[in-house]
């Protein structure tokens, strides 16, 4: 009788609007411009540990195209994410810095973020889960198989397609998160 190993699974998470503040003008979420700019949510050191405590890999995956448009520098970036590292308990940040018009497969919609992240780590897609504020975010995770949950802040914009879990925050996507691990455990018991 050999072992049987359990993948590993992860939560993939948007950085704006669901780790920290988006700057939200005329309807729209747009990235904070500097360290100055940057506001960790309420609670999003809460829900990470929670997480964690049972065993997800917490993966930022982030579009952040204002690179390729010239508005934002990586050195910027860069900043932004070591102080969210110093700050909270992430494994790894993900980030394409294309523009629409790049059609590579690393931007959200597209699964390519998750998708490395899973051959790289060995991570169970089906087990894993997506948190996103925007209809890319949910699309991406969906096409990557993940259960994907929206954080609705009413943007002015398009709005994801089901299925999807609708949640205020990620304190309440990790507590539904944590409330699906138990009633799985007891399913299979």
């Amino acid at each position: 009788m050999g072992i049987h190993r359990i993948a590993p699974r992860a939560v993939f998470l948007d950085r704006d609007g669901v780790i920290n503040r988006a700057i939200v003008r005329h309807g729209k979420p747009y990235p904070p411009g500097s360290l100055a700019e940057l506001e960790i949510l309420p609670a999003v050191s809460v829900a990470l540990a929670k997480l964690r405590a049972v065993g997800f890999r917490l993966i930022v995956v982030t579009n952040q195209p204002n690179v390729a448009r010239g508005t934002q520098t990586r050195e910027c970036i860069e900043s932004l994410h070591a102080a969210l590292r110093a700050q909270l308990p992430l494994d790894e940040i993900r980030i394409c810095y294309h523009d629409d018009n790049d059609r590579c497969s690393c931007r959200k919609p597209a699964p390519g973020m998750l998708l490395a992240a899973a051959r790289e780590h060995d991570l169970n897609l089906s087990a894993s889960f997506m948190v996103g504020d925007r209809w890319r975010d949910i699309e991406a995770g969906q096409r990557a198989g993940c259960t994907s949950l929206f954080i609705d802040y009413n943007y002015a914009e398009n709005r994801p397609t089901q299925p999807y879990i609708c949640v205020k925050s990620l304190l309440e996507a990790a507590n539904w998160i944590l409330a699906r691990e138990i009633s799985e455990r007891y399913r299979r018991k």
